[in-house]
């Protein structure tokens, strides 16, 4: 038992640092371009929403902040720019998964094959069963101590497209973060000789600091799901089963609160 503890909170360093100058000075360039424009940029982003909404003269939970927004006026140009979005989302993370590619690191080596989707699935199940409910009820904590803003998970007219957008959107954002900071960040981290904590805890960081747009309980919360999320990955390398959680959390989220506006009070 104490050994299964260790693993878990120390588990082993993956020996795959780099120690040629030139390559490693390659590769951090290469992080802060990928992130720059990624990620890393909806960071910066968010900090600036955060600090605006701080500087209003209204409480953090009596502002509100909508996820999945309204684009255009006319029905059609909306919902082509909601794939226009989740097309981003898509190519954000397989950027990542193709730059890991270029260096030898294959779909097999990360999770992203597909010899094992049904226990992917069950894996991606519990996952999501684990953070859905502690995670809704900080939710709600963080809004009544002050600290995080009210979240609306969408904004979309009732169109016939919503449901199947606000679904593929579910899965962008899934696709998106998982590949790119534990996939990606993680094993490019590992190059640089980063002990598994370290690459853990920076990666969990990073996750919380592009969610502070809805306060800092968002921060806190995804930081802890960063750190669980990360942690399941370098035990058992299976990034599918991650994509599948954070997509069965995001579809609860986003189509639970579209059909279940209204009929519930407080939403």
């Amino acid at each position: 038992m104490a050994s299964t503890v260790r693993s878990w909170l120390d588990p082993a360093r993956v020996t795959d640092a780099i120690t040629d100058p030139v390559q490693r000075r390659g590769y951090t360039w290469e992080l802060l371009i990928v992130f720059s424009a990624t990620l890393g940029l909806s960071g910066l982003r968010s900090l600036i929403s955060l600090l605006n909404s701080l500087l209003q003269t209204t409480p953090l939970n009596k502002q509100s902040v909508a996820l999945n927004v309204k684009q255009a006026n006319i029905d059609l140009l909306d919902l082509l720019a909601q794939l226009a979005g989740i097309l981003q989302l898509l190519a954000w993370g397989a950027l990542g998964a193709y730059l890991l590619w270029r260096a030898g690191i294959g779909p097999r080596l990360v999770g992203l094959d597909r010899t094992r989707p049904g226990r992917d699935l069950l894996a991606g199940c519990g996952l999501a069963a684990l953070i859905g409910i502690p995670g809704l009820g900080f939710y709600f904590l963080t809004r009544a101590i002050g600290i995080n803003l009210n979240v609306v998970p969408s904004a979309l007219s009732d169109t016939w497209w919503r449901v199947p957008v606000l679904i593929l959107s579910a899965f962008g954002n899934a696709w998106a973060e998982e590949s790119l900071v534990v996939g990606y960040l993680i094993t490019r981290l590992r190059r640089f000789g980063w002990g598994e904590n370290t690459s853990l805890v920076t990666a969990a960081v990073l996750r919380g600091s592009y969610h502070l747009y809805q306060g800092f309980g968002g921060f806190l919360g995804n930081i802890v799901l960063g750190l669980v999320f990360g942690r399941v990955w370098q035990r058992f390398n299976r990034l599918w089963a991650l994509v599948i959680a954070h997509t069965i959390l995001d579809v609860f989220s986003f189509v639970g609160y579209a059909l279940l506006k209204g009929v519930i009070p407080g939403l």
